[in-house]
């Protein structure tokens, strides 16, 4: 929201797990201009889905779907659908295909979820997902996501800050056409 505020030098922690394993993502706490401290946003390539399990903290997870131009592409300013869903640890998120999607630590403590995304998909279950990049560097940027709509409108449709103790929507006002939205 404010790209010019100090925080912390690492917002967040990932461990990538391969094809046997979940990965792991870890985040600080606090806030940066007032916005909660939250990950990259990403759309999937292709048509996968993932799923989300908080193992610590309190968060907010994202989900946002874009409109569809008449040429069959989506409208990166535009969003169709948009949701705000508060989650603690225990509980399960299921991120649909072609729903963009960020996590946010709305807590004192460490947010911390894990989740079935493939890190690298050459050679795992993942084979029938469109977009598929063999020999992609497992460190690197995963070739499942598109991050570029998100870097480029500087996060989903909505910000998530803190007001009076409490997380808060605010229209990111880079999008031209957004619904009505709330904390769920």
């Amino acid at each position: 929201m404010q790209p010019d505020e100090k925080g912390p030098d690492i917002h967040y922690y990932m461990i990538r797990g391969g094809s046997h394993k979940s990965n792991i993502t870890v985040w600080e706490s606090g806030t940066v201009g007032g916005e909660y401290i939250k990950t990259y946003g990403h759309y999937h390539v292709g048509k996968l889905e993932e799923i989300y399990i908080v193992l610590q903290g309190e968060g907010i997870i994202i989900l946002q779907e874009r409109e569809t131009g008449k040429d069959g592409k989506p409208i990166d300013d535009e969003i169709k659908s948009f949701k705000a869903i508060k989650v603690k640890a225990g509980d399960k998120v299921r991120i649909p295909k072609n729903t963009g999607h960020l996590a946010i630590n709305i807590s004192k403590t460490w947010f911390v979820t894990s989740d079935d995304s493939p890190v690298n998909l050459h050679g795992n279950s993942q084979n029938e997902i469109e977009g598929n990049v063999k020999g992609k560097d497992p460190v690197g940027m995963p070739s499942h996501a598109d991050y570029e709509p998100f870097r480029k409108m500087r996060g989903a449709s909505y910000y998530v800050i803190e007001k009076d103790g409490k997380p808060e929507l605010v229209k990111n006002p880079l999008y031209k056409k957004v619904p009505e939205a709330k904390i769920e």
